[in-house]
């Protein structure tokens, strides 16, 4: 415990800091993390980074930049630790100052020496080569420095911000692929959709235009559907067993494990993709045969992996389009979100016996009832595990329609900062609206 105390990090505010100061800090945080993605590692080979581009989104980083870990080591650090506690491995009281104490020191011990590890990894196995051996531990601290360098700033949104700084890197990394994709003027054809509408116009390339709306409208439907599902919830009616005729409503989201399985379920699948791409270049085809930016082209791999812009091919016929591949693609995404949404509710306290304990603790029971944890545990089974089945199944769907229809910022993406963002919009109005100016707070009431 003396060493955990002993880490450097970010100190408390010592006085109440108003939305103003916070909303500045939360500003300044961002505007570094996206500097840090803009300054090239020292030494590392000039290369393509496309194969990385789906990792690259979910965990908001910019390979062979400074911010090539992004929040990798945080997120790492966060589910082992998770799963160690939920499963009982680690006898830490979650409810006491003790055990969040130990937890956060813990998680904050196990990122640093993750970011170290990581760094000399990504160099190691080619991921972000150095241009000679010499350089390889220089480009290494340089990769590691730039994850410690997030996770300070991590520290400093979460104390002195708004809202998590980890989930902000990711809306903002989505936001950027997202903006790029829609407003790029950049290349012989413009990379942004609305610029090559118009450069469509001006050359009579209607295909270009048709593809580019596609592209536009696909994105715009998937958060649309996205924001409409995660307004739904299932509300359970309480009642104070001490206080009749006072009562309230327990709520459970209709996506229960939140974005937590998609993202275990798209990091096991580019973790396959890398391994088969790996195995590929060393002759050993079990997975497949991968091109030189570590696309699957033939076998196991290719089917499991995610099939781009399915819909703009069909429509143009600009590229082949399989319909097995589709199809597999969707059910393997699928039953992964469902397997990580159980394997997280059973480990991460969300079960009915922790939600049992959480009402009964605050005196509450279910009208109708008697008053006894079992009965408690018994009615929300009848909810929580449909729930997170259908929730799962939910997210994997959605996440690969966004990917067959070419939106922007990938399905996983935007499930992603669409939940992110409603979020930060429930914590502004809830926990900030005295602070804000008038014209602002009538945007939040």
């Amino acid at each position: 415990m003396n060493l955990l105390n002993k880490l450097p990090g970010v100190v408390n505010p010592k006085s109440r800091l108003n939305f103003k100061d916070r909303l500045k800090w939360t500003g300044v945080s961002l505007l570094l993390f996206f500097l840090m993605g803009g300054i090239h590692v020292f030494g590392a080979m000039p290369g393509v980074y496309e194969r990385f581009r789906q990792i690259s989104v979910l965990m908001g980083s910019e390979f062979g930049t400074l911010a090539t870990l992004g929040i990798g080591p945080i997120v790492t650090s966060s589910i082992l630790l998770q799963v160690l506690v939920g499963s009982k491995i680690l006898t830490w009281d979650m409810n006491s100052m003790e055990g969040r104490a130990k937890f956060q020191g813990t998680q904050k011990l196990l990122t640093i020496f993750l970011c170290f590890i990581e760094g000399f990894a990504f160099v190691m196995f080619g991921a972000v080569p150095a241009q000679t051996p010499a350089m390889i531990p220089i480009v290494a601290f340089q990769i590691a420095l730039g994850g410690l360098i997030i996770l300070f700033l991590d520290e400093v949104i979460t104390k002195w911000g708004i809202g998590s700084g980890v989930s902000l890197f990711i809306a903002a990394g989505v936001s950027k692929v997202i903006f790029v994709g829609l407003f790029s003027p950049f290349g012989e054809t413009p990379a942004g959709a609305i610029p090559q509408i118009l450069y469509g116009f001006s050359t009579a390339n209607f295909t270009l235009i048709g593809m580019a709306m596609t592209t536009i409208f696909a994105t715009f439907a998937i958060f649309a559907i996205c924001l409409y599902v995660q307004s739904i919830k299932v509300e359970i009616p309480l009642a104070l067993s001490q206080l009749r005729g006072f009562g309230r409503r327990w709520p459970l989201n209709f996506f229960y494990t939140s974005n937590l399985p998609v993202i275990l379920a798209a990091a096991f699948m580019i973790n396959v993709t890398m391994m088969g791409a790996m195995l590929d270049s060393k002759d050993i085809g079990i997975l497949g045969e991968y091109d030189e930016n570590g696309h699957a082209v033939s076998g196991l791999g290719y089917y499991l992996s995610a099939p781009y812009n399915v819909l703009q091919n069909a429509l143009f016929g600009i590229g082949p389009v399989d319909p097995l591949r589709i199809v597999t693609y969707i059910i393997f995404l699928s039953i992964l979100c469902v397997v990580f949404a159980l394997f997280w509710v059973e480990t991460a306290n969300m079960g009915p016996g922790a939600v049992a304990d959480q009402i009964s603790g605050v005196g509450m029971q279910i009208p109708g009832f008697r008053k006894d944890k079992r009965v408690l545990v018994k009615v929300l089974s009848k909810y929580i595990y449909p729930l997170t089945v259908m929730g799962g199944i939910a997210v994997g769907l959605l996440a690969a329609l966004a990917d067959i229809t070419g939106a922007l910022g990938t399905g996983t993406g935007i499930l992603l900062t669409v939940m992110i963002l409603h979020n930060f919009y429930e914590r502004l109005s809830t926990q900030y609206m005295e602070d804000m100016n008038p014209a602002m707070r009538k945007f939040f009431e």
